[in-house]
């Protein structure tokens, strides 16, 4: 049994219990509920619902204003991170991190409108495609049909400003901002761009040394025996060349390990697709001039000093705010005996709300 602690180290124990999937720059598996919670950021703003198409699918959103908004304000599209995460920046995994929700509101507070929306495979309402051969694969193009969908939705609000858009990536979401002016067609204007927590290395790499991390600290604490942990990253390894190589996952013949929740035919496209995309190659590619924040806290457990430092190399003009305390989805936690880990019991880190107002009023 886990105990919740709030330690980088705890959290990637608990994330290798959850399984591999955990690795897909998630974090760990949320403790059991309890009713102690802290209070959101910011004042809220208004806040009120939407649908579109996006993908071929129908996609639910929430779209913030500033409160008491008269004429037009900037605008901010909220991409989530990886897995299943809905519009507030919650999965099955963890329940209350609400990483997009607690943005908008601290977007609201600097005058900004948001719109956040439930990522292809999330929310209350998806039910997943059937497929007499078990899971389908999800084809990596809907993701970036959402992206695009959901840029023009904002933009249509009428609230926004269309000269003035940032988007706004979390974790892999990152990925999709650092490529959304090209996902959101040449006609427009090119969006400033937040990266929060972002990853600076090819996905496969990423998700390689966060796996090592993971199951070297679990064979440490021998809930992994030697031979097994060496066997798992030996597959891991053997299923990033098959991907890279274009040879189907099952030619790296994994075996039945808790590899196979990322390393499945149903995600080899996606993990193919993702992989083909170096951070520091996107940022270098940016038009000219881009406007970007690089926000990361210091005890992020998912994404390294040195992957922020590795994407910065290709983001020369970006400003960097490095959050003491604060974890990968932007909250704060106490590293010592008996602190919690729970989600909902953590304040959003402070540092945040200063950072994006001081970027925001130059970006335009």
């Amino acid at each position: 049994m886990l105990t919740p602690a709030s330690s980088p180290a705890a959290r990637r124990r608990a994330a290798l219990v959850c399984g591999a999937a955990a690795v897909l720059l998630s974090a760990a598996c949320a403790p059991a509920p309890q009713d102690r919670a802290v209070e959101a950021p910011g004042v809220g703003g208004t806040e009120r619902e939407l649908a579109f198409e996006g993908g071929g699918h129908e996609v639910s959103a929430s779209f913030r204003t500033p409160e008491g908004v008269s004429g037009t304000v900037p605008g901010a599209l909220i991409i989530s991170g990886s897995g299943p995460t809905d519009r507030d920046g919650n999965s099955d995994m963890r329940p209350d991190a609400d990483t997009n929700l607690n943005l908008s509101r601290v977007l609201a507070d600097a005058g900004v409108a948001s719109l956040r929306y439930d990522k292809y495979g999330s929310g209350p309402d998806f039910e997943p495609p059937e497929s007499s051969g078990g899971v389908a694969p999800v084809d990596p193009l809907i993701f970036d049909e959402q992206v695009a969908a959901a840029y023009d939705e904002l933009v249509s609000q009428p609230e926004v400003d269309p000269e003035r858009v940032v988007v706004v990536g979390h974790s892999e979401g990152a990925l999709y901002a650092l490529r959304a002016h090209e996902l959101v067609g040449g006609d427009r204007p090119s969006p400033a761009l937040v990266l929060a927590a972002p990853p600076g290395t090819r996905y496969l790499d990423l998700i390689d040394r966060q796996l090592t991390e993971q199951v070297r600290v679990a064979e440490a604490l021998g809930q992994v025996e030697e031979g097994r942990a060496v066997g798992m990253l030996s597959d891991a390894r053997a299923a990033r060349a098959a991907v890279r190589a274009g040879r189907p996952l099952r030619s790296a013949d994994i075996g039945a390990t808790p590899l196979q929740s990322v390393y499945s035919p149903a995600n080899e496209d996606f993990l193919a697709y993702m992989d083909s995309f170096d951070p520091v190659e996107l940022g270098e590619d940016l038009p000219e001039g881009t406007p970007v924040l690089v926000l990361w806290g210091e005890e992020d457990a998912q994404v390294s000093r040195e992957d922020v430092d590795r994407l910065m190399t290709g983001l020369e003009d970006a400003e960097r705010v490095d959050v003491p305390g604060a974890d990968h989805i932007l909250r704060r936690y106490e590293d010592q005996p008996g602190a919690t880990v729970l989600d909902s019991q953590r304040p959003f880190a402070e540092e945040v709300s200063p950072a994006l107002e001081e970027f925001l009023e130059s970006a335009w």
